[in-house]
């Protein structure tokens, strides 16, 4: 509770990561978001962790696979670790591709019924939060393009090998 509408705004702001409205920053905030219960949540899975970052793995492999005559097309998550030998190198929370006409790839995935996300649509140096560094639209080229070309892919550790074929399917199809 407060009694100033405007401090209102601003602590609404900063809890939901400086957001009033999906994807565009005013402040930089946080998520702080953890109560009891969630905490309680959390700790009875933990246990599945392995199992599930396991299966996010698994995945993510298949879709490596799938997408590897689309090299040209469809940019794949970088696995910088993946041949050290490390255990658990990634955990592919999610799965991001970068890829030549996105909107139009999304417009085909969402026909399909294939869930998928755009998660930052405004690279970071353009949001409000950040507009007393400068920056312009120009002034981080690669940040503007991967805004324009990533797609989270479903990757979620329940994903039936069905649906994960559907998925790949779907993308083979729209690029051939």
């Amino acid at each position: 509770v407060c009694q100033s509408e405007e401090m209102a705004v601003t602590l609404r702001q900063v809890r939901n990561h400086g957001m009033d409205r999906q994807y565009h920053h005013h402040v930089v905030g946080g998520n702080f978001r953890l109560d009891a219960i969630q905490a309680a949540v959390l700790l009875a899975k933990l246990p599945l962790v392995e199992e599930w970052n396991a299966a996010r793995r698994s995945n993510a492999a298949h879709y490596r696979e799938a997408f590897q005559d689309l090299a040209d097309r469809v940019h794949l998550p970088a696995e910088p670790w993946k041949e050290s030998g490390l255990e658990g190198h990634h955990t592919y929370h999610q799965y991001v591709i970068r890829a030549e006409r996105r909107d139009a790839l999304r417009s085909h995935l969402t026909a399909a019924g294939i869930g998928h996300a755009v998660y930052y649509p405004r690279p970071l140096h353009l949001q409000e939060c950040f507009a007393h560094l400068g920056y312009t639209e120009g002034s981080l080229p690669e940040a503007e393009s991967a805004a324009r070309e990533t797609v989270a892919l479903p990757i979620y550790p329940e994903l039936r090998p069905e649906e994960l074929a559907l998925v790949a399917k779907t993308i083979q199809v729209f690029f051939k």
